[in-house]
């Protein structure tokens, strides 16, 4: 009986202890927030405990070029179903061309590349004319309705990049530009990822469970994805305080996907932590730092919460 009370009387202690725990994580991460000269949404869940951390996770935002992910989960849907094959043979030509991140745009043209090569450019580099080639080949239309079949109701990508938009736009285009989301729908784009879970839900289905495997068809797509996630060449957010390895010998144990405008900064990605991996959705925007340099004060801000949330967790 004594061997039971003080059982009991650990476990509430721990209870307690977890509780206090997550309320100065939360605490940590607002006052942060507070102190950033812009506006921030984050959403983090670690897949193992479940436990999760929010500010204004709900709020919709400028996706940049993190709608990307949403291109990619589609590919790999049309990929499995055998819509379209990684092989198909794409072909770059001068008018496909378009400004911004990526290598494409300086090609000699007519250029042929791999519907892989293509969404390869469109994570690593966040290639905007690789982009462009991929969106074409699954269709604008494919994405959306993918994006409605995972319940998503505030993510949306509205066009091609640096391309003016084909027929009637929803009002709320003018406000976000590419795309738009909320930290936590982007989130949940990158635990299908993650979790290897392509199915869209149906009526009553559970969350997929990280410690489950996938079934064995659908695992070397989802490597495949998380290889690319995993390359990302932008690592100044998430990646900046926690990558502890010299990942040119092997995959990092960060994958992610960032974003980037003016006044906006974004990154969505997994911690592979040896206690399990932990999901990091981080989106900052009206920023008054437009500097592109690595030390903008949005990718700064984002660094330091994925460092509070992944040693409040791993830990």
């Amino acid at each position: 009986m004594r061997i039971a009370c003080v059982l009991g009387m650990s476990l509430l202690s721990a209870g307690a202890a977890s509780s206090e725990a997550d309320q100065a994580l939360q605490a940590k991460l607002s006052v942060l927030a507070a102190g950033h000269h812009g506006k921030v949404a984050l959403y983090a869940e670690d897949l193992v405990t479940g436990k999760t951390v929010a500010l204004n996770a709900d709020t919709p935002v400028q996706t940049a070029s993190v709608i990307k992910l949403t291109v990619l989960y589609e590919a790999l849907e049309q990929v499995r179903d055998g819509k379209v094959h990684f092989d198909d043979k794409l072909t770059l030509t001068h008018g496909d061309q378009v400004a911004g991140s990526g290598v494409l745009a300086f090609f000699d043209t007519p250029q042929q590349l791999t519907f892989k090569d293509a969404l390869t450019l469109m994570i690593i580099l966040s290639d905007n004319t690789a982009t462009n080639l991929a969106i074409d080949h699954l269709g604008l239309k494919s994405i959306d309705d993918q994006i409605v079949a995972l319940g998503l109701k505030d993510t949306w990508l509205y066009k091609k990049i640096y391309l003016p938009s084909s027929g009637p736009m929803p009002a709320d285009q003018k406000t976000f530009g590419l795309g738009k989301t909320t930290a936590y729908e982007m989130a949940t784009v990158m635990k299908r990822l993650v979790t290897c879970d392509l199915d869209p839900p149906s009526a009553g289905a559970t969350a997929p469970n990280p410690k489950s495997p996938a079934p064995r068809a659908d695992q070397p797509l989802c490597d495949v994805a998380m290889h690319m996630l995993k390359s990302q060449f932008y690592r100044n957010s998430i990646p900046r305080y926690l990558e502890a390895q010299d990942s040119s010998e092997k995959d990092s144990e960060i994958a992610n996907k960032t974003g980037a405008l003016d006044a906006v900064r974004n990154d969505v990605g997994v911690v592979i932590t040896r206690n399990g991996p932990i999901l990091i959705s981080e989106f900052t925007y009206q920023n008054q730092d437009h500097s592109w340099t690595p030390d903008n004060e949005g990718e700064v801000l984002m660094a330091k919460m994925a460092k509070e949330i992944v040693s409040a967790w791993a830990n």
